[in-house]
């Protein structure tokens, strides 16, 4: 809708996760660091979290497209409370088909396909995205198929990616057993003022357009009310692009945000910017959801 009018080759702050709109803050390149570790170093089981819009799926996917033939991914993504259990969805991810369809037969397809990998010279990296949706028990049946691995011979990697609920869970005492096997782990957090100033920038050079196109104001204000989440600064951006283009403008200023917040206030859209705001909603929705007093 806009490209043409700024000289973009692509939308700049697009919601899908593309890895090559990666930008490398400090964090993001800590985030990148770690997993490339956790290959390096074996680790049996590896943690990256982070809160939602943070960047986890494109820091994976980024990640995922930088290992070699040697390692076999299988991607979970579409976990859910409903799981029954790992072993067919990671069948499903690393494409085994089992001898029949009973649990034993499941087990038993996976952990041969894991030595065989081996044998090759090869190693299987299971990664699970949405982590935070797996219950215990789902857990505990990932800490047994790694039983597979022994003291000198590694064969399986397990990466759980998911939200900080994930910590939490992990904290409980009867996942000591899992969570003394998490050996590398790291989260994501909000980005800093100058992380966002160049993130904005290099989402904007990479589409082709001016890395000034907003002004330093703007930025600062995009940054306030995204709370430093990349997803929410995606959202703004792109939404004061949309003005900005409505008015026939080349800059983005302050007043151009401000018209956009002010919108989706008054039209009550979801996300709210802003941490109070977002209080203010979850107030709500917990009176809606309480009995009346009185």
């Amino acid at each position: 809708m806009y490209e043409k009018h700024f000289g973009f080759k692509s939308k700049p702050f697009a919601m899908n996760p593309d890895p090559a709109f990666l930008y490398p803050s400090s964090q993001h390149a800590m985030a990148l660091t770690m997993l490339e570790y956790a290959i390096e170093s074996q680790a049996p089981f590896c943690l990256l979290t982070g809160a939602i819009g943070s960047g986890k799926t494109t820091v994976l996917r980024h990640f995922l497209r930088s290992l070699n033939s040697k390692t076999k991914v299988g991607l979970i993504s579409n976990t859910h409370a409903q799981f029954k259990s790992i072993h067919p969805w990671a069948l499903s991810a690393l494409g085994i088909v089992p001898h029949d369809d009973s649990e034993i037969a499941f087990y038993e397809a996976l952990i041969d396909s894991f030595v065989r990998e081996y044998a090759n010279g090869g190693r299987t990296l299971l990664v699970v995205d949405e982590a935070h949706n797996l219950t215990p028990t789902i857990l505990e049946e990932l800490r047994l198929l790694s039983n597979v691995n022994s003291e000198g011979d590694l064969s399986l990697q397990v990466l759980l990616v998911g939200q900080p609920e994930l910590r939490t869970m992990l904290e409980d005492r009867d996942l000591e057993q899992f969570a003394q096997r998490v050996s590398v782990d790291f989260h994501l957090g909000p980005l800093t003022l100058p992380d966002a100033q160049l993130y904005i920038e290099h989402r904007l050079t990479v589409a082709g357009g001016d890395p000034s196109l907003f002004d330093l104001e703007a930025i600062a204000l995009v940054h306030a009310r995204a709370g430093g989440v990349p997803r929410l600064i995606n959202q703004l951006c792109d939404n004061s692009l949309v003005y900005a283009y409505a008015d026939q403008l080349k800059k983005i200023d302050t007043q151009v945000v401000q018209r956009v917040l002010q919108d989706r206030g008054k039209r009550g859209a979801m996300p709210l910017f802003g941490a109070n705001s977002a209080q203010r909603a979850r107030a709500r929705r917990r009176a809606a959801l309480s009995p009346e007093r009185g």
